[in-house]
């Protein structure tokens, strides 16, 4: 199903957020020797509206009238709403094993034996929060991995 949200994200106040340097990323990534690349399952489906803002996403059809209850995409705001959580919810691993550019969330580490430790740490923070992966789309364990177009591994990039 597909709604226009054209007329809301129009009047819609936008919320700027701040992306981190993509150098900056790599910096953190070019010692690692190990790498998990997660992908959320229906990522902003994850994320909940608050309970006055729900009307706004009313959808009509002949069947009835339907609100969401969690972000639909399409919404101008869903990429900073979803990225603002997952700063929030990741925040102490940032700058120590985990980097997030917008939806790609890369744990890395220096050793395996880390690497399952760090990676134990995170599953059990996105289940607190209620937060799952999509297993399937995810590479556990690699000794490199695409990251925004590039290869990283064995201190390259």
């Amino acid at each position: 199903m597909y709604i226009d949200y054209q007329a809301l994200n129009n009047i819609t106040m936008k919320n700027r957020y701040t992306i981190p340097l993509i150098t900056d990323l790599f910096d953190q990534l070019g010692s690692a020797r190990w790498f998990t690349k997660l992908d959320l399952r229906s990522r902003y489906h994850q994320v909940w509206i608050v309970d006055e803002d729900e009307p706004k996403t009313t959808c009509v059809t002949r069947y009835g009238s339907y609100e969401f209850l969690v972000i639909p995409f399409g919404l101008t705001n869903a990429p900073a709403t979803f990225y603002t959580l997952m700063n929030k919810v990741l925040q102490p691993f940032l700058d120590r094993f985990v980097v997030i550019y917008l939806d790609d969330i890369v744990v890395y580490s220096k050793s395996l034996e880390a690497h399952v430790g760090h990676l134990r740490e995170v599953f059990q923070t996105l289940r607190e929060n209620e937060l799952f992966t999509k297993d399937e789309k995810c590479l556990f364990a690699q000794q490199q991995v695409l990251f925004l177009g590039h290869i990283v591994g064995g201190g390259k990039i």
